[in-house]
């Protein structure tokens, strides 16, 4: 297991040139993404905190909405702030084992994300298709069970993922067309034999994505079949209605990742990848509350409550 060579002295750096081709951008680009951020954390912990002091909101849904929301501000907090720096400094570099350590927790989170949106998907077939059955299938422990089992997902994924950069070797500093360390800065670097690498990369992310993907489409293709046989107009409506917003939120998630990764290769592709990966890396969890709280009157009711109250102190 080899991270820099062993002959060297010195650590191996990379540098991470984000978008610092476009000098001009730099001071509106730090400032766009500061106020993305910003809006990240206000939205996901407001969501967190919404959820947890409403006891109307104590209900399976907005129990792993309030994951989701988590996940997504842990997230966007792993990668934001490096993206920041890198905007306002002009020592772009990062060490070897600071990249590896801010690539594995950032794939624990993007891992867990997967899964809790095909376990948001189940959630919704059950309560739609077997609403009766509803309450005894999500019980408590149940909802416990499968966030673990969300978490424990990214956490292994993670640690199989960073185990196969280890052992990879890194000769010398690198400049990286790039403004986060995903597992592509690492093959990029690295002067070693990377097949395995790439073969465990490839094995593990497609198998998250093909098995979520399948759980989200089987249970929306039974939700939809459900709705159809609905008699009632005002049923079908609030049936989809508790779906839309799960449904527009993977649409952009997944349609992100797959746009990314069957882009053709050409000269432009490097800024459009670097684009992709800002809109899923950056903007996509500060969208995520927004979407959520769009058709849900239980969510817009507690946040006008809790500014009427806040209106009312001051």
């Amino acid at each position: 297991m080899v991270s820099p060579d062993k002959n060297q002295s010195t650590p191996v750096m990379l540098i991470l040139l984000g978008f610092s081709e476009y000098p001009e951008l730099q001071v509106p680009l730090f400032l766009l993404f500061l106020t993305i951020y910003a809006v990240t954390v206000v939205g996901n912990v407001g969501m967190v905190v919404v959820i947890k002091i409403n006891l109307k909101l104590h209900t399976p849904m907005y129990f792993f909405l309030k994951h989701l929301s988590f996940v997504d501000f842990c997230y966007s907090t792993i990668i934001t702030p490096k993206l920041l720096e890198n905007l306002v400094v002009e020592d772009r570099s990062i060490s070897i084992n600071a990249c590896i350590t801010q690539f594995s927790i950032a794939a624990i989170f993007l891992m867990t994300e997967m899964v809790m949106l095909a376990v948001m998907a189940y959630d919704r077939f059950l309560a739609i298709c077997y609403p009766f059955l509803y309450t005894v299938s999500m019980s408590p422990q149940c909802c416990v069970l499968l966030v673990t089992v969300a978490y424990t997902w990214g956490i292994i994924s993670s640690i199989v993922l960073s185990y196969s950069i280890l052992v990879l070797s890194f000769c010398e500093s690198k400049i990286i067309d790039n403004f986060v360390c995903e597992y592509n800065v690492f093959l990029s670097a690295s002067c070693s034999d990377k097949h395995v690498s790439e073969i465990t990369l490839f094995i593990l992310v497609n198998l998250n994505v093909f098995c979520t993907f399948i759980i989200i489409l089987t249970s929306y293709l039974f939700i939809f079949v459900t709705i159809i046989k609905m008699h009632s107009g005002g049923g079908r409506y609030k049936a989809f209605s508790t779906c839309s917003s799960h449904l527009m939120a993977v649409a952009i998630f997944y349609g992100t990742i797959i746009f990314l990764y069957c882009i053709p290769n050409s000269k432009n592709s490097s800024l459009i990848v670097k684009v992709g990966s800002v809109f899923y890396t950056v903007v996509i969890p500060m969208l995520n509350p927004f979407i959520y709280s769009l058709r849900n009157n239980d969510l817009k009711e507690t946040f006008r409550k809790i500014i009427d109250l806040k209106t009312i102190s001051q």
